[in-house]
């Protein structure tokens, strides 16, 4: 090293940089487990003096086992900045139930970053389970029936699924009620209202007994179906319908027959129409200048002044006395 100088107050002797930590490291690694996917992923470096584009290099590594490159995906001199290790050529990516830790590093020519590293985890013990799927509602007699299929296939001598049925009536103002848990894939909602909407939602729970953990899903999305009715209530109700229109049609007619006997004289005297004035005397009054002998000859009709024939016929006494024994 060099002695302490007065003419060189501000020199410092440091160590010669390492060239293969020129670059910056990648930040904000995270990976992502939804279901069934493992998705690793960072920001990338950004270089103000160089333009040639900057590669990623991911390495793995179980508890017990060395760091090495992942074989299999494109996570090896990519110019991504994500590495997808369920992609179809690595199929179900690392063991759901292993440690696991990720790291990466960036690379430019010879130039090398420091790794950037993700804490371990293990699929089972950190995946955000999402809902079911292929939901189907069949309605029923005041019931609904609900299949579904799991969100992703699991090692069922190692975990399990379990699923819960949050539904309502839409209608109605009640609180949503919860049925389950049910370990089957499909859920019977009974004691419903017939002909009645109701909606719902259903949620997934991985259960892993080993290790005591449980990781609760999200809920689904909302369905809405109507219950139906049998063939004996459907009956009921239209010999109700047919009970309730016979009832409003009989009652108000009873009811108004009854009020005609009750009041007969007063309805009598409501629709008798009042006596009215002959024409001719109504003329007379409105002239009484006019004779009302003369009035009424005047609208006589000449058949009213007709006469018929009349003849007196006599018989003789002996004949008279004849014809009244006859008859």
């Amino acid at each position: 090293y060099l002695p302490f100088s007065p003419l060189f107050p501000s020199l410092i002797l440091c160590p010669s940089q390492d060239p293969l930590s020129q670059l910056p490291p990648p930040q904000n690694p995270k990976i992502r487990l939804y279901n069934a996917e493992q998705v690793l992923s960072w920001e990338p470096v950004f270089l103000s003096n160089d333009t040639r584009p900057v590669t990623y290099r991911v390495q793995y590594k179980y508890t017990a086992s060395e760091w090495g490159d992942v074989s299999g995906v494109n996570c090896t001199k990519t110019t991504e900045t994500w590495c997808n290790f369920t992609a179809a050529s690595l199929s179900q990516g690392f063991p759901r139930h292993f440690n696991v830790s990720l790291r990466v590093q960036a690379e430019l020519g010879e130039r090398v970053s420091a790794w950037a590293t993700v804490p371990w985890f293990q699929h089972y013990r950190n995946v955000t389970v999402g809902p079911p799927e292929n939901i189907e509602v069949a309605p029923g007699d005041g019931s609904l029936i609900i299949r579904f299929s799991a969100p992703f296939d699991v090692d069922a001598s190692m975990v399990t699924f379990q699923y819960y049925a949050h539904y309502w009536e839409k209608a109605g103002t009640q609180k949503a009620r919860v049925k389950g848990p049910v370990k089957s894939n499909f859920i019977l909602l009974d004691g419903l209202k017939p002909l009645r909407v109701y909606c719902l939602q259903v949620k997934a729970e991985l259960v892993w007994p080993a290790q005591g953990i449980v990781r609760p899903g999200h809920l689904s999305n909302i369905s809405c179906s109507e219950t139906t009715t049998d063939a004996a209530t459907e009956l009921e109700q239209a010999i109700l319908i047919f009970v309730g229109t016979f009832l409003s049609v009989v009652l108000p007619m009873g009811a108004c027959f009854f009020l005609v006997l009750k009041y007969r004289g007063l309805v009598k005297y409501w629709f008798h129409s009042p006596p009215k004035i002959p024409l001719q005397i109504e003329e007379y009054l409105k002239d009484p200048a006019q004779p009302i002998l003369e009035a009424l000859d005047k609208d006589r009709s000449p058949k009213e002044d007709a006469w018929d024939s009349v003849s007196i016929v006599s018989l003789p006494e002996k004949e008279r006395e004849d014809a009244l024994q006859n008859t």
